[in-house]
């Protein structure tokens, strides 16, 4: 749930800035949706680089909970749980809706 934290935010603020929504579950290619409608590619090329392995990961754990069965240890899910948040922390900044 996450990822889809994840997408449904990224989603929301892609659809706010441009009246149209997204039609794909990628987080990496809904990151590149927001850096072609942001004025901020070179922050959003560097947080996405920077933290490609998780992104991917991320993106894998929603593919996994629709076709696999496959089993998360505690840590490895908090780990992404964290992350997730860390994503939407991140594009806050870049929208201003960061809160004081």
């Amino acid at each position: 749930m996450a990822d889809q934290a994840v997408q449904l935010y990224l989603k929301s603020i892609i659809l706010e800035l441009t009246g149209e929504m997204p039609r794909t579950h990628v987080v990496r290619h809904l990151f590149n949706a927001l850096r072609s409608i942001l004025d901020k590619p070179d922050d959003i090329d560097q947080f996405v680089g920077k933290n490609r392995s998780l992104l991917i990961r991320l993106e894998e754990a929603y593919i996994n909970s629709r076709c696999v069965s496959r089993e998360y240890e505690k840590e490895e899910a908090e780990d992404l749980v964290g992350f997730a948040g860390e994503v939407i922390e991140f594009v806050k900044s870049l929208t201003g809706k960061a809160q004081a």
